[in-house]
């Protein structure tokens, strides 16, 4: 099995730094979960290990997968990566896939262009991932256009076209975000599954705690385009050290009891959409912030074991 490291990473749009110094580590077979709201780095830190990023991004930091450095790689020798050893699901199936092709050529494709397979040889390869990802009738549906399927069978296409090429790591951008729960439930055993057969690691990005809880086994917690807890899952969940994961749970959190129109549990104000304050980047919505989380940032620190946290009174 092959592991990923994301070392040091910084990704900067124009004079925004939307990810500093992120640090995390995924053995092969693991599912790591990048949870935080909006804004708090989760794709972009998602797009710099798929190498993926748009022309002109400020990118620094390392990548590896097993003994292979990314970062640093162009051209030809960067597409033959993609794909192969970094597949990338998108949050949006109908916007990334070809609204004017039918789904079976889209897959198809893959095998065509990397592995010059013949047409016949490569549709039938295409309809053969289709059934492996649970398409009835994949025969049929090869032959529809994208806006011809249902939100869960779009996105069991664009996971059969990220498998295509077997990778090693799969990189999950809210991929369930728009899908009803039954589908949802659906869709997260299909990787489970595959993850199991393969031995990938998977990163699963998401705002959803529910989802955490069920399909990973580690997570990192981002905000202000750091990672300020990174812990095993049930670790996290019974034991957060950080004010903000505590937030993020109890936002969650719906006790059985809880009578009727009981106001969610939420977190005051807003996280940073612009110039990131100095300190602690929660300290302005933290309740329990001390005079030092305003002027010291505070280093990412492994207190338990495989238990790191980023806050001055986490100890």
């Amino acid at each position: 099995m092959t592991d990923l490291v994301l070392d040091a990473i910084d990704v900067r749009y124009g004079e925004f730094a939307a990810v500093r110094g992120a640090s995390v580590e995924i053995r092969g077979g693991r599912t790591l979960a990048l949870v935080g709201e909006s804004g708090s780095g989760k794709s972009s830190l998602a797009l710099a290990a798929a190498r993926l990023l748009p022309p002109g991004t400020g990118f620094a930091g390392s990548v590896r997968v097993g003994d292979r450095e990314l970062s640093g790689l162009k051209g030809e020798e960067l597409r033959a990566v993609r794909g192969r050893v970094v597949g990338y699901l998108a949050q949006d199936a109908m916007a990334a896939l070809n609204p004017v092709m039918r789904v079976g050529r889209q897959v198809s494709e893959v095998f065509a262009r990397h592995e010059r397979a013949s047409g016949r040889v490569a549709s039938a390869r295409a309809v053969d991932l289709f059934r492996r990802v649970g398409i009835q009738a994949p025969e049929i549906v090869a032959r529809k256009y994208p806006h011809e399927l249902s939100g869960g069978m779009r996105q069991r296409v664009m996971i059969a076209i990220v498998l295509a090429l077997a990778p090693e790591v799969l990189i999950a951008d809210e991929p369930t975000t728009a899908l009803d729960v039954t589908v949802q439930a659906e869709i997260l055993a299909l990787v489970r599954e595959l993850q199991a057969e393969r031995g990938l690691v998977v990163v699963w990005i998401t705002h959803d705690m529910g989802v955490v809880a069920e399909i990973a086994d580690e997570v990192a917690v981002m905000y202000g385009g750091r990672i300020v807890e990174h812990a095993p899952v049930r670790e996290a969940f019974a034991h957060p050290l950080h004010p903000y994961t505590r937030a993020l749970i109890a936002s969650a959190r719906e006790e059985p009891d809880t009578p009727p129109k009981t106001p969610f549990t939420t977190i005051a104000g807003q996280p940073p959409t612009g110039e990131i304050p100095d300190g602690c980047p929660f300290h302005p919505r933290c309740p329990v912030a001390v005079a030092r989380c305003a002027t010291e940032l505070p280093p990412i620190r492994r207190l338990r074991e495989g238990h790191a946290v980023a806050c001055h009174l986490a100890d």
